[in-house]
């Protein structure tokens, strides 16, 4: 396994205020690392400390093994692709290509030799004369990577690189730009607070808050098997009850909600009874008006809102004697329809799709 970028114990202070916490991490070479998080959690500036353009306080930063530590942007084997490409409009796609070797030094047919063999790895044969108006927000993206890429960077920095796109074009450069990046085999590391880009493109990623790794994970674990709390209602979506622990006589644990009601648990670690914890399960694990089976959660509730989104169509429901509100994803074989609002439903989950960490408090953009 060799070891593309590593980073450790890296500080970065404005005064007394602490933009990045002593964090550490390895990016294996020809993987697509993401670090994933709210605003203001300090992932740009912990970008632009590999980049160079900020001192870390403290820590050392290794890139193929060389210490980066005093070593200019320009003199680091990384490139950096920020939001607004910053592609020249007065060149064509080739010299915008082009432009970092000749600040080289290379010249001659050699330099478009290897634009030439760029564009074609990045899908744009033939577009070497284009202006860069005349291309879409798209292919703009490729040129500005490319740009990058020819001058064969060890790692690949990308800060919210489709920020700027529309809706349907970030979906369609999220395929692309795991699909291009399969092919370079170059690094890369990518800045985002858009969880869907973090969890489709990468191999790995970290989610982090307040300067600070969460947790470094593939984006199945980080889905499945959150580690704490932040990460549990960041990474996609989920249902949080609040209520303290209790263990019954039959050695399982429960959740004493506030409402008197209690649900049952599955594995609990690191917690004790009488604890304050919440406990999380996902949309999409909760079923609706089925049988009850022994060990299964069970709430009563009404239809509030019917929630559509095309090929998804969610459900709001209040729980019965309380104001918690609990979604519930729809399978779409339409078999709940004829569900609508005000309807009176009964909903219930395995306990083995939850997970439950200690009360934090905190709220992470929706709390349900």
């Amino acid at each position: 396994m060799r070891i593309a970028l590593s980073v450790k114990n890296i500080t970065k202070k404005f005064g007394d205020f602490p933009a990045v916490n002593n964090v550490s991490f390895d990016v294996e070479d020809g993987k697509f690392f993401s670090i994933l998080g709210p605003s203001g959690c300090g992932k740009t500036t912990l970008l632009r400390m590999m980049a160079g353009f900020y001192e870390p306080t403290s820590g050392s930063i290794e890139i193929r093994g060389q210490d980066m530590i005093g070593v200019e942007p320009n003199r680091r084997p990384v490139n950096l692709i920020f939001q607004h490409l910053a592609l020249f409009t007065m060149m064509d796609v080739k010299e915008n290509i082009a432009f970092g070797l000749k600040r080289k030094g290379e010249r001659g047919k050699k330099v478009y030799k290897k634009v030439e063999a760029m564009l074609e790895r990045v899908g744009l044969s033939g577009y070497a004369d284009y202006k860069i108006q005349q291309l879409s927000g798209g292919q703009q993206q490729r040129v500005a990577i490319a740009r990058c890429l020819v001058l064969d960077p060890s790692v690949l920095l990308l800060d919210e690189p489709l920020g700027a796109l529309d809706l349907k074009l970030r979906e369609h450069m999220k395929i692309e730009l795991k699909q291009l990046q399969h092919q370079v085999g170059t690094t890369f590391v990518y800045v985002t607070h858009d969880q869907s880009e973090a969890m489709v493109m990468s191999d790995y990623v970290a989610v982090m808050n307040k300067g600070q790794f969460e947790q470094i994970d593939t984006p199945q674990n980080l889905y499945y098997h959150p580690s704490c709390s932040f990460v549990a209602q960041f990474v996609g979506e989920n249902n949080k009850f609040v209520g303290t622990l209790k263990k019954e006589s039959s050695g399982n644990f429960s959740v004493v909600l506030e409402n008197g009601k209690t649900l049952q648990t599955g594995m609990i670690s690191s917690l004790a009874p009488g604890e304050r914890i919440e406990l999380f399960v996902r949309p999409e694990a909760i079923f609706i008006n089925q049988k009850q089976e022994k060990s299964t959660n069970l709430l009563y509730g009404e239809v509030k809102e019917v929630l559509f989104e095309g090929g998804n169509r969610r459900l709001l429901v209040v729980v019965e004697g309380s104001s918690q509100e609990v979604i519930v994803a729809l399978p779409k074989n339409k078999v709940y329809d004829m569900i609508k609002v005000r309807d009176s439903i009964k909903i219930g989950w395995d306990p083995a799709e939850s997970v439950c960490f200690k009360e934090t408090g905190v709220k992470t953009y929706v709390e349900l």
